[in-house]
């Protein structure tokens, strides 16, 4: 933002030297860049946050002034002197999207002359970069940079049927902008329009063919309320940014609307002359007040470390427009002035209080009461299933939340439902929410072994987003792993997983069938409830993303899992006593399952059973032809309070046995 010395000094004194101005200006959050001298003028460069469009004008910069110095702030008066035509009779306005345009108004002033401006209103805004136009166009441009709030001027003879319809784009609508190049209009934006075509695009750029120019002798006044982000949409989407642009993005002050119509009207009068008719046509919806924000004097000190007199803080918020409802010596109440959107809580009355106070005041070995933060639950279970797969050797990877259609379609294990699309794409012709990370990793996969990388394996924990029948999709977290090793490997990592959260839970594996996988495929649950997929990518899978090496994919939904974490961990002591090793070897039919057998095992183990690990399943044909198999295994038994005998175990290894022979149908081999 760059203000005019000069200019400002038409709203507060500046008495102070230059420097200290900018010293003060900069400490208080508009930090200053450089200052230039331009035609006998000095210009202040300054650094505008985007939660202060109050400070995108001359006016709420001297505002600052104002408080940090203590001294008077002059507000022009904006009272224009009006004919006796009313303006209703001239000019009609009807807001159709008023989602889009929270407030439209217009006055008509006829029998302006167009012509140069007065030296001093054309030295003013070439200071600030800004270039004459005409005398009124100059005015328009002039009191966007006095108070922040865009105007434009419109050819009122130009205006088919004098009427302004504020409006969304009708399909394949276009409109030849002010900088003579033509645009197609979309759908979300707002267009201003007369009884017949666009003649602007709202809060961004007017129309060429109702530009006012020397021929014009009526013109109609526009100042309104536009939605921030279908401003900054329609900017994007065109490339067509403005300085209207910049400052309905970040939001006008609500208030400020008429008096800028007001003021503009009156500077039109005084130097290109004419008739204002009377009134002024205002549409819209009415602006709500922010609701009140407290204060609690005790948090000054506990916040910024020193204490800040109850007086001086009640002066600096009053100073700064807020209106003051309650207080007493522990709380202060105020109404924040319309210019200020960003004041809603607490912390921002304290901010406020801190800047205009004066940051320097803060002793740098200040005390400040501090509380350390704590990890959410969710944290702490991400980070150890973080760390399992990192000890596994599997990289963390990042893509996008959206994919393009053919990524899309490719696989989806969660739902057949279809995509949610953005407005836009992300990237390319990515437009579609991901319902699955697997066709993402195994695309990175891919990308990978273009590059000749010998080693490609990725984890990602992110969110997808499955369609659902509520307003909102079904947002869920996901683990998905795309790595190079096989079934077997993969579900060691997962049960590892299973075991950092809570040392007592089981996944169970349950066989199933899925063209995209091998027929090595398991679904996954937890206490009987689905959570994911596990497989070995089939020849037409790896065909579908172009890969060239073996790759097994699985997918877990994090939350069921992470709903069995064991929040404290209990310390268990060293073992001090020996182990059993016991090997029991199966007879059981094809259709018997690894993990139905050791569920039985530990079931019926009891708690000596320290650990179930498989050693092999052996075939020959004589089994085949039966339909069986043999399954070897080992079981461990352990005490954690005295050496166990070998009867002991044999008494738990035969009732293991019994299990397997009742449930199964089980021999020993």
């Amino acid at each position: 933002m760059l203000v005019s010395h000069h200019w400002l000094a038409d709203y507060v004194p500046l008495s102070m030297p230059l420097s200290d101005l900018e010293t003060r200006l900069m400490m208080s959050g508009l930090n200053h860049e450089e200052t230039t001298d331009v035609v006998g003028d000095k210009v202040i460069d300054l650094e505008v946050t985007s939660n202060r469009p109050d400070c995108l004008g001359h006016l709420g910069v001297a505002r600052e002034v104002s408080v940090l110095f203590d001294v008077p702030l002059t507000l022009p008066p904006a009272e224009p002197a009006e004919g006796k035509t009313p303006v209703d009779e001239l000019v009609s306005v009807n807001i159709q999207c008023p989602e889009l345009c929270y407030r439209f108004t217009a006055r008509v002033i006829r029998g302006v002359k167009i012509g140069p401006s007065p030296d001093w209103l054309r030295k003013r805004l070439e200071a600030i970069g800004q270039p004459s136009v005409n005398n009124v166009v100059d005015v328009t441009n002039y009191v966007m940079m006095e108070c922040g709030q865009p105007l434009h001027a419109f050819n009122y003879a130009k205006l088919r049927d004098h009427k302004i319809i504020v409006r969304e784009p009708k399909s394949g609508e276009k409109m030849e902008a002010i900088d003579h190049k033509t645009y197609q209009l979309e759908a979300g934006m707002c267009v201003i329009a007369d009884g017949q075509r666009a003649v602007a695009l709202g809060g961004v750029m007017g129309g060429a063919e109702t530009e006012v120019d020397e021929s014009t002798t009526d013109i109609l006044i526009e100042a309104a309320r536009f939605s921030p982000v279908s401003i900054r949409g329609t900017a994007r989407k065109l490339n067509l940014h403005s300085a209207a642009s910049y400052r309905f993005e970040r939001g006008v002050d609500p208030e400020n609307v008429d008096w800028a119509s007001r003021r503009c009207c009156e500077l039109i009068l005084q130097v290109a002359g004419g008739e204002l008719a009377a009134g002024v046509v205002d549409v819209g919806a009415e602006h709500k007040p922010t609701g009140p924000v407290s204060l609690r004097l005790p948090q000054l000190p506990r916040v910024l470390g020193i204490d800040v007199p109850a007086d001086e803080a009640r002066r600096i918020l009053k100073a700064l427009g807020c209106k003051e409802q309650s207080a007493d010596e522990k709380q202060i109440t105020v109404i924040p002035p319309s210019w200020r959107s960003d004041l809603t809580r607490e912390a921002d009355l304290i901010e406020e209080v801190a800047r205009i106070y004066g940051y320097e005041k803060i002793p740098e070995d200040v005390s400040v009461p501090m509380a350390a933060s704590a990890k959410r639950e969710k944290d702490v279970q991400v980070e150890a299933i973080r760390h399992v797969l990192s000890a596994a050797g599997i990289d963390e990877a990042m893509t996008i939340s959206t994919v393009n259609e053919e990524l899309s379609h490719a696989y989806s294990p969660w739902s057949d439902g279809p995509p949610l699309a953005t407005s836009a794409p992300v990237i390319g012709r990515a437009n579609l929410l991901r319902r699955t990370l697997i066709p993402s990793l195994l695309t990175a996969r891919r990308t990978n072994e273009t590059l000749a990388n010998p080693r490609i394996e990725l984890y990602e924990i992110a969110h997808i987003y499955l369609p659902s029948a509520d307003e909102l999709p079904d947002e869920r977290t996901v683990l998905t792993i795309a790595s190079g090793g096989d079934f077997y490997r993969i579900k060691g990592v997962l049960n590892s997983i299973a075991q950092s959260l809570n040392p007592k839970l089981r996944l169970q594996f349950r066989a199933q069938t899925d063209d995209f996988y091998t027929s090595r495929c398991a679904a996954i649950y937890v206490n009987d409830k689905h959570i994911g997929v596990l497989g070995e990518v089939s020849p037409a899978g790896l065909k579908k993303f172009d890969l060239r090496t073996p790759a097994t994919v699985a997918e877990l939904h994090l939350l069921p899992l992470m709903e069995q974490a064991v929040a404290v961990r209990k310390y268990s002591k060293p073992p001090e006593f020996p182990a059993m090793a016991y090997d029991i070897n199966l007879i059981v039919g094809d259709d018997v399952t690894w993990d139905v057998i050791r569920e039985l095992t530990l079931s019926n183990g009891g708690e000596i059973v320290e650990d179930v690990e498989f050693r092999e399943i052996y075939r020959d044909q004589k089994l085949a032809d039966a339909g069986k198999k043999k399954v070897l295994f080992q079981v461990s038994f352990r005490s954690t309070t005295e050496t166990l005998t070998h009867e002991e175990a044999n008494a738990v290894h035969g009732r293991i046995v019994a299990a397997c022979r009742n449930k199964l149908n089980a021999e020993l081999g």
